[in-house]
């Protein structure tokens, strides 16, 4: 079992019925002895009684007459008592009526024993010495058997019931007592990035629980302080870089403006100024992450409709995949409103789009699919590509992570789909990847919330937007 709850209860209820069970077990042997004293007891008692009978001058009656006091005295308990009374040269001089002429079994060195014997069951014998006479007296032990077997069946039910009771009470202890662990659980899982502020309470009771909340609260201290000197890093460098940049831009195109320069040192600083554009690119894009990590990026979201905001993309994109020999369909179905600001959903759009087009092969087709449902506006851009191994898929959203394009001239920086998931968290959504129509391609989806239409703005909405192809 995974849940350390489940097994808290568990080990408490195995431990609980099995000390119960070794209770009953030992009860069950200490009420077992204690009724064969009492039967022991009764046989002694039996035996004063017939000593009784006989009187003091026992020894000078004759064996009918010993037979005539006990027979007399013992008649009425024969449904109770085996009497046996023998000498040792007289042989049996009494026997009850219930022995049917039978002796009782004598076990040698023995004063109180049990016997099975045959049709009459089980008996509890006592000897007792009468000189010159043994005086055997046996009771059945039919009441002892059946006492036992009932204890055993109560302590049998009880045994279940225990368990249940347990497992219950277990469960109960077991969520009582690790409740500040899920506590810290929930705490620390909404922990990320963006709000590291934020601490685990720590249980005003000194125990191992609070020495963990301080533990893990000490670890995010170092965490928050980790990640504010990188952001700070990543911030100012990319910052710092920018003012140089725009000098060396500045005095390439002044260069280039003079016109003193070869054909071929032409071509060179050209090639600088457009390494310099991709470096600033770079920049900025390292700016807006650092920004949108730090949840200094306030976006003005509202309701969209998003087919106004699919058929100013669609252009665009009809003309970049007729560019580079492929084709493009969109398709948009539901009623609804996204909520979002256009110009940062545009490029979310475009960086999706941009890699989906450098990973197709020539001629490959592209198909954008756009679905309000409910609460959700739902966007999915699949390509014809390579796609990307299932493993690989988590880590494609991560910084500086380059796809495996069809076309090896198109490298990105690999910072594209970061800054579209930084986007869609702005928007309080969600992005993934995933395979494929036919496991061929890969699909890259995003959802941002929605809300719906009123029926009168359907009625009077235009049709929808048809499929576009090219």
């Amino acid at each position: 079992m995974r849940s350390i709850g489940a097994r808290l209860a568990l080990w408490y209820a195995v431990a609980a019925t099995a000390t119960l069970a070794c209770l009953f077990v030992a009860g069950y042997y200490l009420l077992e002895g204690y009724l064969i004293h009492g039967l022991d007891l009764l046989n002694e008692s039996e035996f004063r009684q017939i000593k009784a009978q006989l009187g003091p001058h026992y020894k000078s009656m004759n064996p009918e007459v010993i037979d005539q006091r006990i027979r007399e005295t013992t008649d009425y308990a024969s449904v109770l008592f085996y009497i046996d009374i023998h000498g040792n040269h007289e042989g049996t001089i009494f026997y009850s009526s219930n022995l049917k002429g039978q002796s009782i079994p004598d076990v040698k060195g023995k004063r109180r024993y049990d016997i099975d014997w045959g049709s009459i069951g089980l008996l509890r014998v006592g000897e007792f010495i009468l000189p010159p006479y043994d005086v055997i007296l046996a009771t059945p032990e039919t009441q002892v058997d059946g006492v036992m077997e009932g204890y055993a069946s109560v302590c049998g039910a009880l045994l279940v019931l225990m368990l249940a009771m347990s497992i219950a009470i277990g469960f109960g202890l077991s969520r009582y007592a690790l409740r500040p662990v899920r506590l810290i659980r929930e705490t620390a899982s909404r922990i990320g990035s963006d709000n590291l502020g934020e601490r685990i309470p720590v249980p005003a009771v000194d125990d191992e629980i609070s020495d963990l909340a301080r533990l893990l609260n000490a670890m995010f201290d170092r965490l928050e302080a980790s990640f504010k000197n990188v952001r700070r890093f990543a911030a100012d460098a990319s910052h710092e870089l920018k003012t140089p940049l725009s000098l060396v831009r500045l005095h390439a195109e002044k260069l280039l403006a003079g016109g003193g320069l070869g054909h071929e040192q032409e071509e060179e600083v050209q090639s600088l100024l457009e390494e310099l554009t991709r470096l600033n690119g770079t920049i900025e894009e390292l700016l807006f992450l650092s920004r949108a990590e730090a949840r200094s990026i306030t976006l003005r979201l509202g309701p969209h409709d998003p087919r106004t905001l699919l058929a100013h993309f669609n252009a665009d994109a009809l003309v970049l995949a007729e560019d580079r020999g492929l084709r493009y369909s969109s398709v948009h179905d539901g009623e609804g409103l996204a909520i979002c600001e256009p110009r940062w959903v545009r490029r979310v759009l475009l960086n999706l789009l941009t890699n989906a087009v450098n990973a197709s092969p020539p001629g490959g087709e592209l198909r954008l699919r756009s679905e309000v449902a409910g609460d959700v506006w739902r966007v999915s851009l699949e390509d014809e590509g390579a796609g990307v191994p299932e493993a690989e898929r988590e880590h494609i959203f991560d910084r500086f992570v380059r796809l495996q394009a069809e076309r090896s001239d198109h490298l990105g920086t690999g910072l594209g789909l970061a800054i579209c998931r930084s986007i869609i968290e702005l928007h309080h959504g969600r992005i993934y990847v995933e395979g494929g129509t036919g496991g061929r391609g890969l699909r890259a989806v995003f959802e941002i919330p929605a809300q719906p239409v009123p029926p009168a703005a359907i009625v009077s909405a235009e049709s929808p937007e048809p499929a576009m192809s090219a």
